[in-house]
């Protein structure tokens, strides 16, 4: 694989391309914006880092989809960014429009990308991608779950007074306040987290997850860029590098943990082809009732898009 390409050069896509960079994994990343000198700016910008860091990696800015042609990978982080007092789901209408446009044009140009979806509601946009680029289903999976469980480390290790490096954990369900984590699951350089933790306190970090996104919206009056974009950009060198890594994404389920035709976030191997297996864990009878009620959440958006024909 040799080109990546984002769509959206705002904090978060310009984060993801940056990352990317840096990674130093494929030879061009092109940054989409449809303001064209923005992005441009913001790829320069970006590439001449390249002499400090030492990365090879060339990136250009447009406007034109023409320069996305033959992409391998296409991160979408396009759409408007949640307000104070904003939920996910009043961003459906906006978003999957924008959503909608950039997968259609994505397609006139590459043959069969891979396509990892950044934008909010994740769950519903990842869905609507996949509706509109007519891919296999393996080659489309949306960004939550690196990130959740990205903050719920973070949180734990701060609690703890560890490295965020020693802690391992899963989190499963939609993107946002219905999501899952998974305490049975979590471990400190293989120590399962419950045996150095507080319940109480273990429950508080967990509440904390689920609204970490609203915590950064209320503190910066925008939405995340910094862990969000990174966490697109490990996914994009995780397939680059054909590294069968495990992580918690997006996807479309086929029955797996009784559920199909939805997107939810689960665990998953990633390779080259994008999704290479669906992990399925043995969850225990209150895991699952959280999971089901998290994808019945989701399902209700997704019945919500669908209504608007699109």
């Amino acid at each position: 694989m040799s080109k990546v390409t984002v769509i959206g050069a705002g904090n978060v896509g310009a984060t993801c391309a940056n990352v990317i960079a840096h990674k130093d994994i494929v030879k061009e990343v092109v940054l989409l914006d449809i303001r064209g000198d923005f992005a441009k700016g913001k790829a320069l910008d970006s590439f001449q880092q390249a002499p400090i860091d030492y990365y090879s990696t060339y990136l250009r800015g447009t406007d034109s989809y023409e320069d996305t042609a033959n992409s391998d990978i296409v991160v979408i982080t396009a759409g408007v960014p949640r307000k104070p007092g904003m939920t996910r789901d009043d961003l459906i209408s906006t978003n999957a429009k924008i959503v909608n446009m950039v997968t259609q044009s994505i397609m006139k140009y590459s043959e069969n990308p891979i396509l990892i979806v950044v934008s909010n509601p994740l769950d519903v946009m990842t869905y609507a991608a996949y509706k509109s680029s007519g891919l296999d289903a393996k080659r489309v999976l949306g960004m939550a779950g690196i990130l959740d469980t990205a903050r719920y480390r973070a949180f734990l290790a701060t609690e703890l007074n560890v490295s965020p490096k020693d802690i391992q954990a899963v989190l499963m369900g939609g993107h946002g306040d219905t999501m899952v984590p998974l305490p049975r699951y979590t471990t400190v350089s293989g120590i399962p987290v419950t045996e150095m933790i507080a319940p109480d306190k273990l429950e508080a970090i967990v509440e904390r997850t689920k609204n970490g996104g609203g915590e950064l919206v209320k503190l910066m009056e925008t939405s995340a860029w910094y862990a969000p974009g990174a966490a697109a950009a490990q996914m994009v060198e995780a397939i680059v590098k054909d590294e069968n890594r495990i992580f918690p994404c997006c996807v479309n389920l086929s029955g797996e943990y009784g559920l199909s035709d939805i997107f939810l976030g689960v665990p998953v191997k990633l390779d080259k082809t994008g999704i290479a297996q669906v992990i399925e864990l043995q969850l225990n009878e209150a895991e699952m009732k959280l999971l089901h009620e998290s994808a019945d959440h989701v399902k209700a958006v997704i019945d919500v898009y669908n209504g608007m024909n699109m």
